[in-house]
């Protein structure tokens, strides 16, 4: 069976994107910061057939991540598909009231992250001529917003990495692909407020927000297109949702 790595696999997205691949019985290797979380999503993906690795890691790590990587056993070094899933926004502030240990979380993982768990794939794929990275982004790298500024810079970034990648890894058969959502409701604001519960519910109050499972079917179907069709940016919003500052809200 093919082999997919998703990084940030605990929750959201990520635990999605591995329960909607474990259902066809592909080959799961999932990471995170998370270990009990990660250790139970392994149970759940199992209990569906597929074959499954854990790698308790933080991808803001170098260190971790390339001792993660490097040690897979033999068995688990030939990945296919590659989901660059491990980001969140932190705090939601003007520029000039951003909180600078905010900054520093944003831009570790959402882009140092990125790039320290791609580096370490990339040369088993270009080894295999072929394989394929998928950056989950957001429609913040498409356009700013009002206290998005740091997220939207990271969020642009991996846009501008995705674009560059598919160029640098062209002549090595490697597909590489961008998926951008819109407003979903997962653990993203929770985290992005600092755990205030009523503050991340009221996001979503008056419209039907995205869930991750939305998500993880347009992903698979990315990754599963014939070798020669490669999807190189997918922006996908709620009907309710035109961009990052029109949404539609029914009112009580």
């Amino acid at each position: 069976m093919p082999l997919i790595f998703i990084t940030g696999a605990t929750a959201g997205f990520g635990k999605a994107i591995a329960q909607k691949f474990s259902k066809s019985k592909w080959d799961i290797i999932i990471t995170g910061r998370r270990k009990e979380r990660l250790m139970q999503l392994e149970d759940e993906l199992k209990a569906n057939g597929a074959k499954v690795l854990s790698l308790p890691f933080d991808v803001r790590n170098e260190s971790e991540v390339n001792h993660a990587i490097e040690n897979l056993p033999q068995e688990w070094k030939k990945i296919d598909v590659l989901i660059n899933n491990a980001g969140l926004a932190a705090g939601s502030n003007l520029i000039q009231d951003g909180n600078t240990d905010d900054w520093n979380t944003m831009i570790d993982t959402n882009v140092k992250g990125l790039l320290y768990v791609t580096k370490n794939i990339i040369p088993g794929m270009i080894a295999a001529k072929k394989g394929h990275i998928i950056n989950m982004s957001s429609i913040a790298g498409k356009e700013a917003y009002i206290k998005g500024n740091v997220y939207c810079a990271t969020k642009h970034a991996v846009d501008a990495l995705t674009k560059s990648m598919r160029v640098d890894l062209l002549e090595h058969g490697i597909k590489v692909s961008s998926v951008d959502p819109g407003a979903a409701e997962t653990e993203f604001s929770l985290v992005r407020l600092k755990g205030d519960a009523e503050k991340a519910k009221a996001v979503y109050k008056g419209f039907q927000p995205l869930v991750a499972e939305d998500i993880a079917e347009i992903v698979y179907f990315v990754a599963t297109r014939p070798a020669h069709v490669c999807i190189n940016d997918l922006i996908v919003t709620p009907t309710a949702q035109a961009n990052t500052s029109h949404l539609l809200r029914k009112t009580e």
